[in-house]
């Protein structure tokens, strides 16, 4: 069984057609691309993924469970998890607690708890500090912990955005360029991180990339989409030397 199965998505906005037939299938632990020339519809079909849009047409299921038309929280604690092309960490909150935020999603207790401090309330946020220190420790992060989050590197807060994704437990982590921004140091890094989660954390990965170094260097599977379709859809290699491909990225 695929991990996700998309099948005919679509959505207008104003009666311009931003997706149309969007179909993908993505198996359990693959590393897959997204990608095509800029307003070809890459972050609307993430935004569709994730129950930020709701499609018009189509049906989105996650690990055989039909997500269509649910809330983006309900998708979240269902598998999938996503990080933004800009950045959006909690900036004045620390590295620590931006992961914990994450973690909130499977270690709950009551505002009732919270309020009058219960031993529930200890309890489980010794054990939700101890999980996002484990984490900070996979990605190097860990002597950053009470560092505010805007005091990063921009390559170390790229990290802790995947980290905080990947505290929702997700069975499906969405990367929206995620080397936006990177020079070539962060880049080569910011690849070995993405393999190091996919296997470490037996990860199924989707991403939106532009540069092509990368997609070539990690992704297994590549969908293009090109004015809100499916361009050509296969293996890496054979996608990226598609005429079609060139074409629609560099033209006549």
């Amino acid at each position: 069984m695929a991990m996700l199965e998309v099948k005919n998505l679509a959505i207008s906005f104003g009666g311009l057609r931003a997706v149309s037939g969007f179909e993908i299938t993505i198996e359990k632990g693959q590393l897959y691309g997204l990608i095509g020339p800029n307003g070809a519809g890459k972050t609307t079909a993430f935004n569709l993924l994730t129950g930020v849009y709701k499609p018009d047409e189509g049906s989105i299921v996650l690990d055989g469970v039909n997500i269509t038309g649910k809330r983006t929280i309900d998708i979240c604690k269902a598998g999938i998890a996503r990080t933004f092309q800009n950045i959006r960490l909690f900036s004045d909150m620390s590295v620590l607690d931006n992961v914990k935020v994450g973690l909130h999603n499977s270690n709950e207790y009551s505002t009732f708890t919270g309020i009058l401090r219960l031993p529930k309330y200890f309890k489980t946020e010794k054990a939700m500090n101890e999980e996002a220190m484990e984490l900070l420790k996979v990605f190097g992060l860990e002597e950053f912990a009470a560092y505010n989050a805007s005091n990063l590197p921009y390559g170390q807060q790229r990290k802790l955005e995947i980290a905080r994704a990947l505290a929702t437990k997700p069975k499906l982590l969405l990367l929206d360029e995620p080397a936006a921004g990177m020079n070539p140091n962060e880049t080569k890094e910011l690849m070995d991180t993405i393999k190091f989660v996919r296997d470490h954390f037996d990860m199924t990965i989707l991403l939106i990339e532009h540069d092509m170094k990368l997609v070539s260097g990690i992704c297994e599977k590549l969908t293009v989409l090109n004015f809100g379709e499916v361009l050509c859809q296969g293996d890496t290699s054979e996608v990226l030397n598609n005429p079609e491909v060139i074409k629609a990225y560099l033209g006549e």
